[in-house]
């Protein structure tokens, strides 16, 4: 039975920045996308900003939903208008509290 060879450490990285890289594909961002998407990077900031001092259980996890969003700007998959004008207003809009059937006084 023949041993493999193990590389050491130094040898694998060398490997792995030699190897040839996977084509990727540039994507082309067309000028209006560019527009769209600087007008919605401006309206999440804004709504960051002014999201500060907001007091609730909704605005913590409505602004960690903004901050994801605009980590996330080059993913080919964006939310689209009406997704978007929900992220925005998320903070600044209490849920609609939970009915509940108690009765008691």
């Amino acid at each position: 039975m023949a041993i493999p060879a193990k590389l050491t450490p130094l040898q694998e990285m060398e490997a792995r920045r030699n190897a040839p890289k996977p084509d990727k594909s540039n994507r082309v961002i067309s000028e209006a996308e560019k527009t769209t998407r600087k007008d919605r990077v401006a309206k999440a900031k804004d709504a960051l900003a002014r999201s500060v001092g907001t007091k609730g259980e909704h605005v913590a996890p409505a602004r960690s939903a903004l901050k994801i969003y605009l980590q996330k700007l080059n993913d080919p998959k964006q939310p689209d208008d009406a997704h978007f004008e929900a992220l925005i207003e998320a903070p600044f809009k209490a849920p609609p509290k939970k009915k509940t059937n108690d009765r008691r006084f």
